[in-house]
Formats: structure tokens, sequence, C-alpha cells
């Protein structure tokens, strides 16, 4: 650089001391000018470069790591935005806004404003979505008679769960008082809250109270209920004899087709519920089986009204049940599915039947199948053949409709096959023993024990 500077300052005094006379200049004149010029130009070039490269800045931009998407954050998101609480787009990711939306629905609601929901908060709030979701009109006229619109939902919702709604009136003064019960895992029970009515102040103290009866109405009774283990064990052998299932071409007696296809129903139930059984984490199969004995109870009553009541009735009243459970559509068809194949496997048609039920009412339609064969066979109801012949179209229907088969699924024909059987239903006597029914007994009320103080 030090060399050109010279050469450019030795030029440029050449230049100086030439002769102004001379006015034209030849060809190396040109060139050198050129060349000089080119030198000149390449070294200011380089310098500026030189200049742009120090003050070029550089900026460096920082990604905020998005929130991760659940499930379950649309659920509480959507449930919050169903209720007023402003949770933003419903995307799964419960940032700044979906906080400030759980701090409002906890502070409506009397709870401390965290932003964070604790296990009851989120169960309350989206039971409370679902349920409402599912309520249709009567839920309309709901929030329109109460104050603070569909919010109040809420408090409603969960008064019902405390159970500030008592089941029958109750005299005046009385005070109602909710204990806590513990909480437990458990497989397919719910969780059920003990009212004590205590009576007022001026009252004598009481004397100790007599057994409280039970708080489920009972429409059969305590007779015994036959074993279908026991019946499909006869037409096991029955179908043996007869060099196997009856088909629809071949079929003379509807009713030994109906309990073929019955057993064979049965044996797929207790195999999908052993399979799911096995992947259960958490529980040994004995602690299925017992928590799955305490979800008969529970359905006993929808169980009960398959003979009395329309097909309908019963679902609309299985539906209201499930709203109060407080478990999602997923846990409750697992927690069924398992427990039906329990209740198949020891012969306790409370749970076997009423896990049917549960299923059918939350959309697997598929399993109007048993209803309709323990209608038809008298296991765990009265039998009713009218009532049967409405369960197994429901069922029939559904899988018309493209809905999977449930039972024998590699086994088409067996559609063909219930359809023309259900239609032919009770117009022969096949030689099987038809179970004892128990004589049907009057409803009873609820009673709840008075305690003073």
């Amino acid at each position: 650089m030090f060399t050109k500077s010279i050469a450019v300052s030795f030029v440029a005094l050449s230049m100086a001391i030439v002769p102004a006379t001379r006015v034209t200049a030849d060809a190396g004149d040109f060139v050198a000018g050129a060349i000089i010029g080119g030198i000149v130009g390449h070294a200011a070039t380089k310098q500026n470069q030189r200049r742009k490269a120090t003050q070029r800045t550089y900026t460096k931009k920082t990604y905020k790591p998005r929130l991760p998407s659940t499930q379950e954050g649309r659920e509480i998101q959507a449930s919050l935005n169903y209720f007023g609480f402003n949770a933003g787009t419903v995307d799964g990711q419960l940032g700044r806004r979906s906080r400030n939306a759980v701090s409002a629905y906890q502070a409506y609601l009397g709870y401390p404003a965290t932003g964070q929901l604790t296990p009851f908060e989120q169960n309350l709030l989206i039971t409370s979505y679902n349920r409402a979701q599912a309520g249709g009109y009567a839920v309309t006229q709901q929030i329109a008679t109460t104050p603070d619109g569909t919010r109040g939902l809420l408090k409603t919702y969960r008064a019902e769960l405390a159970g500030q709604q008592p089941a029958v009136p109750l005299a005046p003064n009385t005070t109602i008082v909710v204990a806590p019960q513990p909480v437990t895992p458990t497989v397919g029970t719910t969780t059920t809250t003990t009212v004590v009515a205590a009576a007022p102040e001026a009252a004598a103290p009481a004397a100790p109270t007599e057994a409280a009866a039970p708080a489920l109405p009972n429409f059969l009774g305590g007779g015994a209920t036959a074993s279908l283990a026991s019946h499909c064990n006869t037409v096991s052998l029955l179908t043996n004899t007869n060099g196997g299932f009856t088909t629809a071409a071949a079929m003379t007696d509807p009713d030994v087709a109906l309990n073929e296809q019955f057993c064979l129903a049965r044996t797929y139930a207790i195999a999908t519920s052993e399979d799911m059984i096995a992947k259960v984490q958490g529980f040994t199969p004995a602690q299925v089986a017992s928590q799955c004995e305490q979800f008969g109870p529970a359905m006993q009553p929808y169980v009960a009204s398959l003979a009395l009541k329309s097909q309908p009735e019963v679902v609309q009243d299985v539906a209201g049940f499930i709203l109060t459970t407080g478990m999602s559509p997923a846990q409750l068809q697992g927690t069924a599915k398992i427990c039906m194949g329990v209740g198949y496997r020891t012969d306790n048609m409370d749970v076997a039947l009423g896990s049917a039920l549960m299923l059918f009412a939350m959309g697997d339609q598929v399993y109007g199948e048993m209803m309709g064969h323990h209608l038809a066979q008298g296991f765990g109801t009265s039998k009713r053949i009218d009532s049967a012949r409405v369960w197994y179209a429901e069922g029939l229907k559904a899988v018309d409709s493209g809905a999977p088969a449930v039972f024998a699924p590699g086994q088409p024909e067996r559609v063909e096959l219930l359809r023309q059987a259900s239609l032919r239903l009770g117009t022969s006597n096949s030689g099987l023993v038809a179970p004892a029914q128990p004589t049907v007994q009057p409803a009873a009320l609820p009673t709840f024990g008075l305690a003073s103080d």
C-alpha cells in the first residue's frame, strides 16, 4: 500500500512539470492514466469495503419455546371459554391467557386464584362442561333462570355434587351435614357422599338410629338369579351334540340359535375383558374384579328397569347417571368393557348387564344385542320377549349403519342369523329350561337416618 502511494505521488509530480503547451496525448499516456486510475479506484474500493466491514452489526434472534399442546389442555380451554372465562384459542397450550382464565374461574367459585387447577377444580370444570353440552334444551332453560347465566351452572353442579339438594323433602329446621368420604383409586366405581341429617337443637337426645334402608330401589327383591355360566355349559353341550353352531339356512328353532349366540357373545366379552385387565397398571386382576363388584349396586336400578320401562326411557336414565360419574367417556367405556367381562365370568348379572347398558347409552349401540339376549332368556332381568326384540333391532341397526361388530367379528353371517332368529323369537320351544323369575316388588323410596345434637 505504501509503494502504491509513492507511485501515485510520483506520477502526480511528473504531470505537474510537463509543459502546458502539450495538449494532445498519445496512446501510451492514455494507457498509463487508465492503469493509475484503476489502481487508485481499486484502493478506494478496498478501503470502503473495509470501513463497511467494521461498521456491520449482527442482531441475534432469540426464539421463545412453544408450550406443549395437550388434549387435556384443549379440554380445559374449551370448558373455560364455554363458561365465559376467556382462555383464547383452543390450542392445548396453557399459556398466560389460559392461566388468567383459570384464576378468574377459581375466584368465581371462591377458591384461591393461583392459576393452577387442583384435581377437584379441573374435574368440576370439565365434568360441568360435558354435562352442559349433553343437557340440550333443559340446560338452556336452566341457564335462562340462573342470575349468572352459563357460569351459574358451575355453582349448581357443584352444589349437587356436594349433596346440597336432598332427594326427598326433609322436616322443617333440618340441617344437612355433608360428611366427605376418603377417595381411593377405583376401577369402574363412583365416589359417593354420605348425607346425614341433623335434628334441631331443641330436640331431645336421639336414641340409636335404626339400620338405614338401601339407598337404591330394589325392583327384583332378594331372589336368587339363575347361573348364566351353568346355562351356557348346557348350551355348549347341545351345540357339540348337534355338530356345531346353528346357521341361518339350517335354523329350525330360533331360541336355540339365540342361546348359542348369547353364550358366544359372553365368551368374547370375557376374553376382551381379560386382555384389557392385563394392561391395567397398578391393579391385580383380583383387585379389578373386586372394584367391578362394587359397580353392580350402582347399576342395579337401571338393570331392573329393563323389564319395566321402554328402551328410550332406560337409555335416558342411564345417560343421566353417566353425567354424575365425573369420568370421561374414554374412562367409562374402558371400565364398562372390563367390568362386563368380569360380571359374566363371576356370574354377576348386575355388573355384566349394567356395563352393557352403559356402553349402549354412550353410543356403542351394537351392545343392544346383549340386552336383547338377557330379556329373551330372563337372566338378570325379567323375561320380556317384546322388549327383547326392540333391543335386538337397535343392535342390528347399528351394525347395518357401519358400526364394527364386537362379538365374533370374523363371522359376517352371524348378523343375518340374529336378525331372523330375533324376528321369530318365542315361536318355538327349544327345550332349554328358563330360569325361575323372582316376584317383582314395589320400589321403596330411599330413607335417611336422622341424628340430633
